[in-house]
C-alpha cells in the first residue's frame, strides 16, 4: 500500500413525532431528502476510468460557502472511508471550514460532515481560516489525524499560513484539535500527503510543503521543501529542494511517493514560471530525489512525459511497484478548457516509460486536485474538488480507480 496515503454512514432519518407534521416540518424533509439523494448521488454522464463515481457533497448543502475544494481521503477500517475538503468563505480566495464526511459502504453514501476545523471559532481575540486538509492514519492505531492551514481571518488568501492538527478516535465522526510542535515556524502550504519511512526500526514521517512568501512581498521565496517528524505532534525542516540547475522554477504541491530504486524517495511537483503567472513552456512537472529520508534533495529536473499546467497532480505508487500520476490536462487557469478532464499515466517498471496517456474522468465540467489511496493492490479509491460547465469547485467527488491487468 502507498504509505503515503492512506466513517462511513449512511444518512439518518429525522426523528418525524407524527405523520400528520407540520407544514415547516415538511419542508425540512422535502430538504432533507434532497440532501441525502445529492450525497449519494451517482454521476453517469462521463467517461473515463474510474468508476462508482458519488458526489460527497455539494455547495448548496452548505448555504453561504463560495466554494468547495481540495478533498483528502483515508481509510478508518475495510469500507469505511474518511473525506476531509475544505468550503470556502465568502470574500477569501481559499480560506474556510474543514469538514469530514463519512462512509461505511465503501463510498456509496456519505454522512453528514462533522467540522474539523471551523472559522467561527475564537482563540481569544484571534480567529482563523483554514484550507488544505490531509489526512493520515498510521499503521497499527485507532487514531486519524487531519492536518491543515491555518491563518488569521484578516488575510486575504492562505498562502501565508501555519500547520494545524486534529485527530479523531471515532472515524472521522468527531474530531479533537492539537497544538503542534513547530520548530519550523516559517510560512507554509501543504496540499500532498503523509510518506512513513523506517530509519533505525522506528518511524519518520514526512510531508512535503512550500512557501510562497513573494506573492506579498518582493523580497520573499518560492520554496519547495520537506518537513519531518518523529511522532506526528512536532515538525522540523527536512530539507530544501534546490532549484533547477538551468534557471528557478516555481516549484510546489509537490506529492511524495517512494522512487525508482530501493530506499530512494522521489517528489513530483507542480510548477509555473518564477512569476507565478504562467505555466511553463512546455508546461510540465519537476522532480527531485533524496537517498538519505528527505534530508537532501537534487536539484529539480523536468519529468519530460509528465504534463503539469499550474494544477496539482496525484503521484504515487503501488504495492506492486507501479507509479501512477494523475493531473490535469489542457492549458492553464483561467484559461478556456483548464482544469476540466482528468487524465492518467502509469510506469509500471520504476524509472521505466510512462504509457500513453488514458482518460481519469471527464464530463465537460471542471475537475481539479485529486488525490487517491490504495486500499489494496492495484485497488484505489479517490477523491476530487468537481464543478459544472460554468463554476469549478462546486462539488466533492469520489470514485473508485483498478490498474489496469498488465499485458502478457
Amino acid at each position: 500500500m502507498i504509505a503515503m496515503h492512506r466513517p462511513l454512514e449512511n444518512q439518518t432519518t429525522p426523528n418525524w413525532r407524527s405523520a400528520a407534521a407540520a407544514p415547516g416540518q415538511l419542508l425540512l424533509l422535502v430538504a432533507w431528502t434532497f440532501a441525502c439523494a445529492s450525497a449519494g448521488a451517482q454521476d453517469t454522464a462521463y467517461t473515463g476510468d474510474v468508476k462508482d463515481v458519488r458526489v460527497v457533497r455539494t455547495m448548496e448543502q452548505h448555504p453561504g460557502a463560495s466554494l468547495l475544494w481540495e478533498p483528502y481521503i483515508a481509510l478508518w477500517k475495510p469500507k469505511h472511508l474518511v473525506v476531509a475538503y475544505g468550503a470556502g468563505i465568502p470574500g477569501k480566495t481559499d480560506m474556510g471550514d474543514i469538514y469530514a464526511s463519512v462512509s461505511t459502504n465503501d463510498g456509496d453514501t456519505w454522512s453528514e460532515p462533522a467540522f474539523i476545523f471551523d472559522h467561527n471559532q475564537r482563540f481569544g481575540a484571534m480567529q482563523f481560516g483554514y484550507a488544505n486538509p490531509v489526512l493520515y492514519k498510521p499503521p497499527g492505531e485507532d487514531v486519524l489525524w487531519c492536518f491543515a492551514m491555518r491563518c488569521p481571518m484578516n488575510y486575504q488568501h492562505s498562502e501565508d499560513s501555519q500547520l494545524v492538527g486534529a485527530f479523531s478516535a471515532d472515524g472521522g465522526r468527531s474530531w479533537t484539535p492539537v497544538e503542534l510542535a513547530m520548530h519550523y515556524t516559517g510560512p507554509l502550504i501543504i496540499v500532498a500527503g503523509i510518506q512513513r519511512i523506517i530509519e533505525n526500526g522506528q518511524p519518520r514521517y514526512l510531508l512535503p510543503a512550500h512557501r510562497n512568501t513573494k506573492r506579498n512581498d518582493p523580497l520573499g521565496s518560492r520554496d519547495q521543501f520537506m518537513l519531518s517528524s518523529t511522532s506526528l505532534l512536532e515538525w522540523r525542516l527536512a530539507g530544501n529542494i534546490p532549484q533547477p540547475e538551468n534557471g528557478p522554477v516555481f516549484l510546489h504541491e509537490g506529492s511524495l511517493a517512494p522512487g525508482d530504486a530501493e530506499g530512494e524517495l522521489k517528489l513530483v511537483m507542480r510548477t509555473a514560471n518564477w512569476e507565478e503567472k504562467a505555466a511553463l513552456d512546455p508546461p510540465r512537472a519537476f522532480s527531485s530525489v533524496s537517498k538519505d529520508g528527505g534530508r537532501t534533495w537534487t536539484p529539480a529536473k523536468q519529468e519530460p512525459d509528465l504534463w503539469n499546467s499550474r494544477s496539482k497532480g496525484f503521484y504515487g505508487q503501488s504495492a506492486n511497484g507501479t507509479h501512477l500520476y494523475v493531473y490535469n490536462d489542457g492549458p492553464a487557469m483561467p484559461k478556456p478548457g483548464a482544469r476540466t478532464s482528468l487524465r492518467y499515466k502509469l510506469q509500471p517498471t520504476p524509472g521505466g516509460a510512462w504509457s500513453e496517456e488514458k482518460t481519469f474522468y471527464d464530463s465537460g465540467t471542471h475537475n481539479s486536485y485529486p488525490t487517491l489511496i490504495e486500499i489494496a493492490p492495484g485497488d484505489f479509491r479517490a477523491v476530487w474538488d468537481s464543478g459544472t460547465k460554468e463554476h469549478p469547485r462546486t462539488h466533492i467527488r469520489f470514485g473508485k480507480f483498478h490498474l489496469p491487468e498488465p499485458h502478457p
